[in-house]
């Protein structure tokens, strides 16, 4: 009873040494191995009656792998506050030392430099902060993948950029820095979502002027957030994701937004990501076509 509270409060997972707190000999765990109420993840760490994990505890098993210095980061940090997927790669770990040991089927990164400003909790998990986990990522990630996590962290609110100034500036000198000293140059997140960011890219890369991008209207007493607006051409580009355009409600709501857009002298032109991405050059052709400037 005792293992299995302890379990529901750690994601299902526990070490040796909980189970030795519990009251457990080594040799009352081997029975229960033996027996399938134990099953083995890694060295010492245990899923308890059945394997169906989450990617939290799948993180955590591999935590507690490593010992009790050990936090989650990179691709395991940045799943855990979702901003990157960790999907089927091996868990991230993060251990403080020069130690050599290996960890079978965990990725382990070691660092001379864990400062405990960097490290925090998410879902009871010990793992680096957002801003730590966007400077770890930076070394890994291409500047495409880097800038959606970036913006992504900061649409949750999970980072400020002082912060993450201020931390890189701390671990300084680091792979990724320069990908990373770039974004932030940008300033804060202008896009909300991947398309956007493609869309965005779109236009720069095809010599369009710079849009107001996700810049808040009032009309008619609503206020309206275009994708992109060029103020001076009233004209509007509204990015159609499938996750959120792609319903019965979504369409509704797009169709009442663009009537109160044209309304007021706003033209619009929608455009999907198959469209941005397969089709480019027309889509370029479109905006241009609806009056969007030259940079």
């Amino acid at each position: 009873m005792r293992v299995a509270e302890l379990a529901g409060d750690q994601w299902g997972v526990v070490d040796l040494e909980d189970l030795r707190r519990c009251g457990l000999s080594d040799q009352a765990v081997l029975r229960r191995v033996r027996a399938g109420h134990l099953h083995p993840l890694y060295q010492r760490v245990f899923a308890v009656g059945h394997t169906h994990l989450t990617q939290q505890a799948l993180i955590l098993a591999a935590v507690m792998a490593c010992g009790p210095t050990a936090v989650a980061s990179h691709h395991s940090s940045g799943e855990l506050f979702l901003i990157v997927r960790l999907g089927d790669r091996r868990p991230d770990v993060t251990v403080p030392g020069v130690t050599t040991r290996r960890h079978p089927g965990i990725r382990v990164h070691r660092t001379t430099r864990l400062d405990p400003r960097d490290v925090t909790r998410r879902h009871g998990i010990p793992t680096t902060t957002p801003a730590r986990t966007l400077v770890d990522l930076a070394g890994v990630l291409t500047y495409a993948e880097l800038r959606r996590a970036t913006r992504e962290a900061q649409a949750r609110r999970l980072v400020a950029l002082p912060q993450l100034v201020e931390t890189l500036n701390r671990l300084r000198p680091c792979r990724g820095a320069a990908n990373l000293t770039r974004l932030i140059a940008t300033g804060p997140a202008p896009t909300r979502s991947e398309l956007e960011d493609v869309v965005l890219d779109l236009m720069l890369g095809g010599g369009l002027k710079h849009p107001d991008v996700n810049v808040p209207l009032e009309l008619g007493g609503r206020r309206v957030v275009p994708d992109f607006r060029w103020p001076e051409q009233r004209l509007v580009v509204e990015a159609d994701g499938v996750a959120w355009h792609d319903h019965k409600l979504a369409r509704e709501d797009d169709a009442e937004r663009q009537a109160l857009l044209e309304a007021h002298g706003e033209r619009v032109v929608r455009v999907t990501f198959v469209q941005a991405v397969g089709t480019p050059a027309q889509s370029l052709a479109r905006f241009r076509a609806a009056g969007a400037p030259s940079g």
